[in-house]
């Protein structure tokens, strides 16, 4: 037999009810509980890239996470982002909808070469610190939803002018 669904303030403490106040709270500190983010609570107001919209769910200043950033972006039909990196951040990229391409340069041949990494909804993708890269989404008409995970507690963004291999080194 399985359980309803719980409501935001059941579970495990029921006492902790979400609320605006909760972040004046001295009681009910960002570290200690749970934190419930909803779909349309997903915050813009994060680092962005020209041909997308990033939006952030799990962040430092969101939930009070130290080492993790997630949320979601979108990329617009026949639309390619700007190239961009993320620092020092691992990215973990799982596609929701859409059929996204992941573009970066290349040269373990000798010659830099262009890449294309063509996902499918339920695909994921790594993208290693420093990683200069693009998305793009050629369909028409589906917009491209990616889930993003990365290992630092904001949305580190470094728009660049054009891709290029990054060296051995990482720098």
């Amino acid at each position: 037999m399985s359980e309803p669904l719980t409501t935001p303030g059941e579970g495990f403490h029921p006492h902790l009810h979400e609320t605006p106040d909760d972040a004046a709270d001295p009681a009910a500190p960002l570290r200690t509980r749970l934190h419930h983010i909803r779909a349309d609570a997903l915050d813009g107001g994060t680092a962005q890239t020209g041909g997308m919209r990033r939006f952030a769910a799990i962040s430092g200043r969101s939930v009070g996470s130290e080492k993790l950033w997630m949320g979601q972006t979108h990329v617009a039909p026949e639309t390619a982002s700007s190239d961009h990196h993320h620092g020092a951040s691992e990215t973990a990229i799982y596609v929701v909808s859409g059929r996204p391409e992941f573009v970066f340069l290349d040269d373990s041949g000798g010659t830099p070469e262009e890449v294309r990494l063509r996902a499918s909804p339920g695909d994921y993708i790594f993208v290693p610190p420093y990683v200069p890269h693009r998305e793009e989404n050629p369909d028409p008409r589906e917009e491209a939803v990616v889930v993003i995970a990365r290992s630092t507690q904001e949305a580190i963004v470094v728009n660049l002018p054009h891709l290029y291999v990054l060296p051995e080194d990482g720098t």
